[in-house]
């Protein structure tokens, strides 16, 4: 029989990690670590699949823990262990990649939640400028801010999404012109400026910031901040591109609307109006969701394989679902090459050893099937 070398034996540690490490897709990830249980215990061990995950989407540094449901009495998630810490990274971070850049694109806001000021409360609130399907929208609604003699005074809107976790790549802002008026002005800002995060407490958004008329800008961690946008004076709706898909940790967006350019008539005060507003993006429940936790806890990232496979099933089957907007990628689009992945995730199944490079870890500990399933 033909002698055969494993050349990954001959190099060292820091040699392995540069080649494996250039690898920039998690499905490469899992074929390597399917060539030899020595392969395999450097892509677990080292955690290369959560590295290219968080290179991608930097957001993920705030991610402590990783969770997962337990289905094995004998296999509970809250397994500390450092084989079975890295072993739920692996498995999880692997799927979130292909989740974070596959999974369909949608609409993703769902409530507004608090604005900086409301001219006149209720008529003019900002849920007037949610995309609401289900009813008939009046063409004068619109939120409206309260007037200002200086035009640098800047208005946020705060929105939820429809998930803890949503991947956003644009949003879209139309600035309302008022039709009623002399002159017919659109009251749009300058510029436009973008930020995501979560609550810093789970008990504040109970609130009802809007019928309080409460500005609930201090209630939250901003942990992403874009660029600023500017904005044209045109009764239209402007799309936002953000430079890279951003991952939003904890599902709240904010919209900050900077400077004013038009001044109302009747009081000669700037105003800053909204017809709609619109985030574009991926969101990942239920297959992947948020335990957000006080200090020293911190953030964990709660995955659950069986809804992530039972979703991917889904979806092969469905091909153009109805539920996805005309102006978004149709699934049969956005789920190519899925069962590629589902595929290679199933060839850690042939794996019949690990080694671990821990000698404490002995090779019967680690069950294949169960290990990637």
């Amino acid at each position: 029989m033909e002698t055969r070398i494993d050349f990954l034996r001959w190099l060292d540690t820091d040699v392995v990690l540069q080649i494996l490490a250039r690898l920039d897709d998690p499905a490469d990830l899992i074929r390597a670590s399917a060539v030899s249980p020595y392969w395999q215990k450097f892509v677990i061990s080292y955690g290369l699949c959560k590295q290219l995950c968080k290179k991608t989407f930097p957001q993920l540094a705030t991610i402590a823990h990783v969770i997962e449901p337990s289905h094995n009495p004998n296999n509970p998630s809250d397994d500390t262990s450092e084989l079975a810490t890295r072993q739920r990274e692996h498995r999880a971070y692997a799927s979130l990649f292909r989740a974070l850049t596959k999974f369909p694109l949608s609409f993703c806001i769902t409530d507004a939640v608090s604005a900086s000021s409301t001219d006149n409360y209720p008529e003019e609130s900002m849920i007037n400028t949610l995309d609401h399907r289900d009813r008939i929208v009046i063409r004068t609604s619109y939120w409206s801010s309260k007037g200002q003699d200086d035009p640098e005074v800047p208005e946020t809107l705060i929105y939820k999404l429809s998930a803890d976790l949503c991947v956003i790549t644009e949003i879209n802002v139309a600035p309302f012109q008022a039709l009623f008026q002399v002159g017919f002005p659109i009251y749009s800002s300058r510029f436009v400026r973008f930020r995501m995060g979560h609550p810093k407490s789970s008990s504040d958004i109970d609130r009802d910031f809007l019928e309080s008329q409460e500005d609930a800008n201090d209630k939250f961690v901003w942990t992403y901040t874009s660029q600023t946008f500017p904005m044209a004076q045109e009764s239209r709706e402007q799309s936002f591109k953000l430079p890279e898909p951003v991952l939003c940790i904890g599902g709240f967006l904010q919209i900050e609307l900077l400077g004013r350019v038009q001044k109302q008539r009747a009081d000669g005060k700037y105003y800053i109006c909204v017809g709609h507003v619109q985030a574009i993006g991926r969101q990942l429940s239920p297959a992947f969701s948020l335990d957000i936790s006080e200090p020293p806890n911190g953030i964990s990232l709660e995955y659950n394989a069986e809804e992530f496979n039972r979703t991917l099933q889904e979806a092969s089957e469905a091909g153009l679902g109805a539920d996805v907007p005309p102006v978004l990628p149709t699934r049969d689009v956005v789920w190519e090459n899925f069962q590629d992945f589902v595929d290679m995730i199933q060839l850690q199944q042939n794996v019949m050893e690990f080694a671990w490079i821990n000698d404490e870890f002995e090779p019967d500990e680690f069950d294949p099937v169960a290990f990637i399933m």
